[in-house]
């Protein structure tokens, strides 16, 4: 059976959802991360060298990065499902934000939550130094990095009702934490009223529903 190892409050949250949506049987290891630097835990280098998660085991296959899980999650267990048809104008949209969740939109995310720990993480007397430089960062580049990538969203979700068509899809599925990222770190609901309808969806979603309650405590999700 497919085992999920899944980390508290990270992007392994999706790979649940997906299989819930796809009804697959599968297992969950549960790992926490550290109460004070919020890193994996070391196990974690035992399924994979990186010691990241999500990782699956699928029988012999041991994989890791989400959207990779998603695109053999997809193809291996959806029979069609979840994915536009092939050589179609949404199947090359679905390919695009399933790529671009993790390689564009997620960056400056990461970004801003590295800047906005950086002075309490700093020694006392550096404090003041570490968080003008950190103030200078954000202003000056990640929040209008971000303000881009989100108005964007908002964009695209003018042209269909999902962000591959008007189909409920994986690309959603992996579009879903970045958005949430983002409506907790960026403010990015505001003034955005499609963005804020996506939310509502998924989180309304049967199937997310249950992936929470099988995945424990989900800040992204209030």
């Amino acid at each position: 059976m497919l085992v999920v190892h899944h980390l508290n409050n990270s992007r392994s949250q999706r790979v649940l959802w997906l299989l819930e949506e796809l009804g697959v049987p599968y297992e969950i290891q549960h790992h926490q991360r550290d109460a004070k630097t919020m890193l994996a835990p070391p196990e974690l280098r035992a399924i994979h060298p990186l010691g990241k998660s999500p990782v699956i085991v699928d029988g012999d296959v041991v994989l890791p990065e989400t959207g990779a899980i998603v695109d053999w999650i997809v193809e291996r267990y959806g029979n069609g499902r979840l994915v536009p048809a092939a050589g179609t104008a949404e199947r090359s949209r679905w390919t695009y934000w399933l790529h671009y969740a993790e390689g564009s939109a997620m960056p400056p995310l990461l970004m801003k939550l590295v800047f906005s720990r950086l002075p309490a993480n700093a020694p006392f007397l550096l404090r003041p130094v570490v968080n003008a430089i950190a103030a200078r960062a954000q202003a000056g580049f990640v929040d209008p990095s971000l303000k881009l990538h989100f108005d964007y969203w908002e964009g695209e979700l003018g042209k269909s009702e999902w962000f591959a068509g008007s189909e409920f899809s994986a690309a959603d599925v992996m579009m879903s934490f970045p958005v949430e990222a983002a409506a907790n770190r960026g403010d990015a609901l505001n003034g955005r009223p499609r963005l804020k309808a996506f939310l509502e969806k998924v989180h309304a979603r049967p199937a997310y529903r249950r992936a929470l309650e099988k995945g424990g405590p989900y800040a992204y999700a209030d």
